[in-house]
């Protein structure tokens, strides 16, 4: 989508009133976005937006049938701003093919409570907010990237009709002048999660302070903050090791490097450990898995799995103890010219250590090994 303001929203509060904000939210690193935050009047505007430009599809489910639906450009005029969506029908559609109906994604984008900001530790300049129910990112691109994501959204929706299951996380809706793309969260629902962590499968620049013990505060980990520790699946291994291998694959080919792969975990609740499943939670599940089209028989093919009765099923990976929320995201990064030019100073400046950025085919490969090498 595209949005750019027709005036200066009023009432923008200087860099001093963080200070307040913090001492107001529990959970430091998160901030309700409340009028006297200096990005309500934009995130107001979002939000009418949003509701605008989802209603179509709400009042009646839109197909993908031309080449043009990829390439659609929709713009909507609103009294203080204008807002242009892009290829509005593929993103409807994919989001169906999840399970997800248009009216509750409006509801969770567009509801009369606050959005909240978050305060990422990343070095990218983007802007985060999310949903009150934690439920979607909005996180702030380039147009250089909103172009990209454009440019190769046929092959992505083919990616992910041939591995459904597939743990790239999915963009439900891009727009610009500032450009914005809403992302599902992958720490959905996050009520019980305990850790959560940033991989890139490197070491130069991987290491984050935790937060003191018992404390609120949400921090992302990295990947030397993982070390001695190991994601036990048990039987799932196999599948998580075959689909990373398969998405990371995909973005080689798209040329790209330096996407994270998002990881946290939960403790089950005892009578979430070893349950045996019944009959009819075996056949519910199978549904969800295969509610895409595809015959039982082609599980192995498409990589499938049998889905948790989950709000975040794609997402979510029970083992023998622990619940695991896994994802990849930022998956714009091409390996351009600044970015080879990037890669020969850090060689000189690490030498004999890993960093991020390197070559696709290296990446994709040390993140696998990444992962097999912390899996069991």
């Amino acid at each position: 989508m595209e949005m750019s303001a027709h005036h200066q929203p009023t009432g923008t509060v200087k860099r001093k009133r963080w200070g307040g904000l913090r001492q107001q939210w529990k959970l430091l690193g998160l901030f309700e976005i409340d009028p006297q935050h200096e990005f309500y009047s934009l995130t107001c505007m979002m939000k009418d937006g949003l509701a605008a430009a989802t209603q179509s599809s709400v009042d009646s489910a839109p197909t993908v049938s031309t080449n043009d639906d990829f390439t659609l450009q929709a713009t909507q005029i609103h009294k203080d701003f204008t807002m242009e969506t892009f290829a509005g029908p593929v993103f409807a559609s994919l989001r169906g093919s999840l399970g997800m109906s248009e009216q509750e994604y409006q509801q969770s984008l567009c509801s009369e409570n606050c959005y909240l900001q978050f305060i990422s530790n990343s070095k990218s300049k983007a802007d985060f907010f999310l949903t009150n129910d934690k439920r979607f990112f909005l996180k702030t691109q380039n147009k250089r990237e909103i172009k990209f994501l454009l440019a190769n959204l046929k092959i992505y929706m083919e990616h992910l009709r041939k591995y459904p299951h597939s743990l790239l996380l999915i963009p439900t809706r891009p727009f610009s002048q500032k450009y914005f793309i809403v992302m599902q969260s992958v720490f959905y629902p996050d009520d019980r999660i305990n850790a959560r962590y940033d991989i890139k499968g490197c070491e130069v620049s991987r290491w984050t302070e935790p937060a003191p013990e018992g404390s609120q505060i949400i921090v992302v980990l990295k990947d030397l903050n993982f070390e001695g520790q190991f994601v036990t699946l048990g039987e799932g291994r196999p599948w998580l090791l075959r689909q990373v291998e398969i998405d990371t694959h995909f973005l080689r080919r798209l040329h790209v490097l330096d996407y994270s792969l998002l990881l946290a975990h939960q403790p089950l609740h005892q009578d979430e450990r070893h349950q045996s499943l019944s009959f009819a939670t075996l056949i519910m599940r199978t549904k969800k898995s295969v509610s895409l089209g595809c015959l039982l028989p082609d599980f192995r093919a498409q990589n499938r799995r049998l889905l948790p009765n989950l709000k975040n099923p794609l997402h979510v990976i029970d083992g023998p103890e622990q619940r695991y929320f896994i994802g990849i995201i930022d998956i714009f990064t091409v390996y351009s010219f600044k970015k080879r030019l990037e890669h020969f100073w850090k060689r000189l400046r690490h030498p004999g250590r890993s960093f991020s950025t390197v070559s696709p085919q290296t990446y994709s490969v040390r993140l696998c090994h990444w992962v097999q090498d912390h899996t069991k």
